[in-house]
């Protein structure tokens, strides 16, 4: 959308003459400088670059994208929060959410960015309604997650995991402001797929990937107390709402899986819109899934010749739609959980939740 709005230069020559007009005016013209409006004139602009008192009712701010540490977020209409949350292959987290409330006022919450593992297990106060639920929720810390010092002649991860308690004793789990009250009604673009899957194949493992969620698969002996609901409505000429650049650009409406280009690094990428929820969790509208074909190899079923080649594409859709219902990340410590924030090659535990991910699910819903 470049030339929509004028540019920097031009911003600042305009502040500067009227500052100064106001100043020759009086008392009576600074007093009311309160009133005038500061808006973006640039289509990007990073979190901490947002003016102070951004209203989307007063501001054309149509396209604007919002960045934070490699993702951006599209500008979306009041009401709304959008979330984007990133699997990376090197564990660092990246995502945040940006908000938009009913009287078109403009914020974002980075702790989805900035997580603490929790030793249990914790929610995530209501970022839109925050009187209603944060006396009864936990807000996560926004301190950087201190990691271990590395061993010399081990790997991260293999120190990572040879700390981090078993899959079935791993309790921790951190949740979002986001809960699917009805079915996640769901999409298959007619686009590409990881691992050069068909489209039935896709549908198979896409699904298997939201179905491993819904119905709490784990080897834990946990029951299934989870009533989350999904159901596959065909395909759909749509794309996943992500860009190249890790972006979520405008929702169209429909919640796709498909696979594209993403930003370097990210393995895959879940962009969620939610409404507001005056009794609870923000209500899902739509959740989108984009695979990083671009950057990355995938396989369906990874074996002993996998040699750190590949990513298995139902550990990373099983990850992902973790996050469509409701799940974050957990840090350094969880290795063993679906929800863990690392990707790793060739493995294959993300495809059964944790302790940790079925408690995550129950807090929830």
């Amino acid at each position: 959308m470049a030339g929509r709005r004028p540019g920097l230069v031009g911003r600042t020559s305009v502040a500067f003459a009227l500052a100064a007009s106001l100043a020759v005016a009086g008392g009576n013209a600074q007093a009311d400088t309160s009133a005038i409006p500061i808006c973006p004139t640039t289509d990007e602009l990073s979190v901490y670059e947002l003016p102070t008192g951004l209203n989307v009712h007063t501001c054309d701010v149509e396209g604007l994208v919002v960045t934070y540490d490699g993702t951006g977020i599209e500008m979306p209409e009041a009401d709304t929060a959008v979330s984007i949350d990133m699997l990376a292959e090197d564990g660092t987290e990246h995502g945040f959410t940006l908000i938009v409330t009913s009287d078109g006022k403009v914020s974002y919450d980075l702790s989805e960015a900035n997580t603490e593992s929790p030793s249990a297990g914790e929610d995530r106060a209501d970022v839109m309604s925050p009187r209603l639920t944060a006396g009864d929720l936990t807000e996560e810390s926004d301190l950087p997650v201190s990691e271990p010092p590395t061993p010399d002649g081990l790997e991260v991860a293999e120190v990572d995991a040879a700390s981090s308690p078993g899959e079935c004793q791993d309790g921790a789990y951190s949740t979002l402001d986001r809960k699917e009250y009805g079915i996640y009604n769901w999409y298959l673009g007619d686009g590409a797929y990881p691992a050069g899957m068909t489209r039935s194949q896709a549908l198979e493992y896409f699904e298997g990937s939201i179905g491993r969620i819904t119905a709490s698969t784990n080897n834990c002996g946990l029951t299934d107390q989870v009533p989350a609901k999904s159901h596959y409505a065909g395909t759909t000429t749509y794309e996943a709402d992500v860009s190249a650049s890790g972006t979520c650009t405008a929702r169209d409406g429909k919640s796709t899986w498909d696979a594209g280009d993403l930003a370097a690094g990210a393995v895959a990428s879940t962009c969620a819109w939610t409404w507001p929820n005056p009794v609870g969790k923000n209500d899902l509208r739509e959740a989108d899934v984009r695979f990083n074909i671009a950057d990355f190899d995938f396989t369906r079923n990874p074996t002993s010749t996998c040699n750190g080649r590949y990513h298995d594409v139902l550990n990373t859709g099983t990850h992902e739609a973790g996050h469509i219902f409701g799940l974050g990340h957990v840090g350094s410590g969880h290795s063993n959980l679906t929800m863990y924030t690392k990707a790793d090659r060739c493995e294959v535990k993300k495809r059964t939740l944790g302790k940790g991910d079925v408690m995550g699910l129950r807090s929830i819903y």
